[in-house]
């Protein structure tokens, strides 16, 4: 028989499973929400964190700035709020996207919007400064248990409405006539709607319920945590892994996953190696949450759905002479800084270092179709690999100038696309966003967080570049070798082959595109483009800054190219001065509101401001359209067009039987 283990070691570890349990029911909770939420609507909900934390900063603000008593307050929150703001989103934001017959990539980006808006709110109204959370409405007092163990009281309630919770969905899904039509709502809205079911009401009911449970997660964390605009969204975030290991359908798989890691990380504190590899075990002791999301999205593989299928692209082309006017705005707007006084000119130098980190979604996601959360992970490595070369830090290798230190970043960071290009290959839609979003959170987590990666490092500039405006001048000139970059491989046979894989990927399968190594070249040409922006983020601010390169930063960047239109690379230079100067002109969280509030109407809006330009020059066009003689085709389009246009023809054949 095995050696029974010494009683203070089990006391130790039936204590810190007791602690996890605070974390892993909060984990929950997040699960819940999410499966209910998703069975519902057909959606994944990605704001749930910027919910969770919007409830958590109004419960706050009523009891310790208000001097709301808790009850009331938290009844207020989330009885009210909560689910008043669930609603508030299902008619304003996805009903719209729902009755047009939207893709997934469209729902997705209007998700990211509502998560980017209400944050962008949160600064505007609290600030980014962490404030102290809310107090407990049961007390600080904790239950002793037998054997000399306790428990949190805020625990025993989290486990109770998870168990209320569990059985009421259960209940109601299985033996009331509202389940029945919430599965015939997800299942085939259309149909559901002949058949008399109010579609409208089902999915109002999802978004309520969805939203009162993201309410619940803030309320159970805001009693431990510092309150921050950008941390507790992106903590909440973190916990989708216990949603995407139940597939999104299981709530017992959900709650099981979500107490299992909050006890699994609560007893890897025990666990104290010597030497170098303390560092990375104590990463991964805080970060259980990201690395299981990363295994749980790689793990579902294209089994993740976001219910309504990839038929709209996000890119919608702009007209050609829009294309002249935004150059000319570019233009203005890049030249315009010259003329600064030296602050203000400081503020611009992010600009062009930003628009390449943005043309770097440009080129994934505006051509190649594949959406990526993850770019500022890139960037971030951009910056930290120039910042460690010129400093010396790497084994074997001399400080190196400021210059030959870029572009070696640049050049190491570009085959680390492949961590997000290879499982782009079997993965569209929310799988392949949430291994994205998850492979960037783990670069922040795990090098740009960590002393053992970011101390004792220096980012000078060379000498020829150490005023600002000479260094201006130089971005300027990268920026431009970029945008003829990317413009050289949008008209060029690569760039019509990854049009036509955005477009219609099987199709272009059967025309004979290679659309493996299409998707690894978007990735890793992505990467390269980010880490030279990211680089020079970090020589115009003379310093590696982690939180330059947030995860949440990285959903902004996406959501804002978008909205300039992703297939646009001039669009991705205007979203840069957009994001960079209406914040520098204005306060902190005016540019997160206004491109929140594009993103989340996106469903209005579709294509962005490039999808709606063109759609203006459609209606009142300068000059005729032109069309490409048959012989400007390449063979790949030949084909491509031939497979569309049969299967085109193939549906509306069998549209016209009776």
């Amino acid at each position: 028989m095995p050696d029974t283990p010494p009683l203070d070691s089990l006391g130790l570890t039936v204590d810190l499973a007791l602690a996890g349990l605070t974390v892993g029911s909060a984990a929950a909770l997040s699960g819940i929400g999410l499966v209910v939420c998703h069975r519902a609507t057909g959606v994944l909900n990605l704001a749930q964190g910027a919910q969770a934390m919007l409830i958590a900063y109004l419960l706050r603000d009523l009891v310790v700035v208000r001097h709301w008593p808790v009850w009331p307050a938290l009844a207020f929150c989330l009885l009210l709020v909560a689910p008043a703001l669930g609603v508030l989103l299902d008619v304003l934001v996805y009903r719209p996207l729902q009755r047009r017959g939207a893709g997934t990539a469209e729902t997705m980006v209007a998700g990211l919007g509502v998560f980017v808006l209400l944050i962008g709110v949160a600064v505007l109204v609290w600030g980014t400064a962490p404030l102290s959370g809310a107090p407990s409405p049961f007390g600080a007092e904790p239950i002793a248990l037998p054997g000399g163990h306790t428990l949190r009281p805020d625990t025993v309630a989290q486990l109770a409405a998870i168990l209320v919770l569990a059985l009421t969905v259960a209940a109601t899904t299985r033996f009331t006539r509202f389940g029945l039509q919430v599965r015939a709502v997800v299942d085939d809205r259309r149909l559901a709607r002949l058949a008399g079911v109010n579609a409208d009401r089902v999915s109002a009911a999802g978004w309520a319920f969805g939203s009162f449970t993201a309410g619940l997660v803030g309320v159970a964390l805001a009693p431990y945590l510092l309150l921050d605009p950008y941390g507790l969204p992106l903590l909440v975030m973190e916990t989708m892994a216990v949603a995407v290991a139940a597939r999104l359908r299981s709530i017992p798989v959900a709650v099981a996953t979500g107490l299992g890691l909050g006890i699994a990380q609560a007893e890897l504190t025990r666990l104290r190696p010597a030497g170098q590899l303390l560092p990375l075990v104590q990463a991964v002791q805080a970060n259980l949450f990201v690395v299981a999301l990363l295994a749980a999205a790689l793990l579902a593989g294209p089994r993740i759905t976001g219910g309504a299928g990839d038929r709209a692209p996000l890119a919608v082309p702009g007209p050609a002479g829009g294309g002249r006017a935004a150059r000319a705005v570019c233009l203005v707007l890049l030249l315009l800084p010259l003329g600064f006084r030296d602050n203000d000119l400081r503020s611009a130098l992010l600009v062009p270092a930003l628009a390449l980190v943005l043309l770097s979604i440009v080129v994934v996601t505006g051509y190649g179709g594949q959406i990526s959360l993850g770019q500022a992970g890139y960037a971030g490595l951009g910056a930290l690999g120039t910042a460690l070369l010129m400093s010396g830090r790497i084994p074997a290798v001399p400080p190196l100038p400021a210059v030959p230190a870029l572009l070696c970043a640049v050049l190491a960071t570009a085959p680390l696309g492949l961590l997000t290009g290879w499982p782009a290959i079997r993965r569209r839609g929310p799988a392949l966003a949430l291994v994205t979003f998850a492979v960037g959170t783990a670069m922040s987590r795990f090098v740009f967080q960590q002393p053992y990666a970011t101390t004792g490092l220096t980012l000078n500039r060379p000498a020829f570049l150490a005023g600002d405006r000479a260094f201006y001048l130089a971005e300027l000139v990268l920026l431009g070798l970029g945008l003829l970059a990317v413009r050289g491989l949008h008209r060029g046979r690569p760039g019509r082959a990854l049009t036509a894989m955005r477009d219609h990927e099987p199709g272009a399968v059967a025309a004979g595109v290679n659309v493996p190594g299409l998707k690894l070249f978007a990735f890793v040409a992505g990467a390269a483009l980010a880490a030279l922006g990211g680089g020079l983020m970090g020589l115009a601010g003379r310093a590696f800054d982690p939180a330059s390169f947030d995860p949440v930063r990285g959903l902004l960047w996406f959501a804002a190219v978008v909205v300039a239109g992703a297939d646009s690379a001039l669009g991705a230079v205007l979203a840069a001065a957009l994001l960079i100067g209406l914040d520098a002109g204005t306060v902190a969280g005016v540019s997160a509101v206004a491109v929140g509030l594009l993103a989340a109407a996106i469903g209005r809006l579709p294509g962005g401001l490039a999808g709606a330009a063109a759609r203006l020059s459609r209606r009142h066009p300068a000059h005729p359209p032109a069309t490409l003689p048959p012989g400007r085709l390449t063979a790949t389009g030949r084909r491509v067009r031939t497979l569309i246009t049969a299967r085109q023809a193939a549906a509306r054949g069998e549209e016209a039987r009776p």
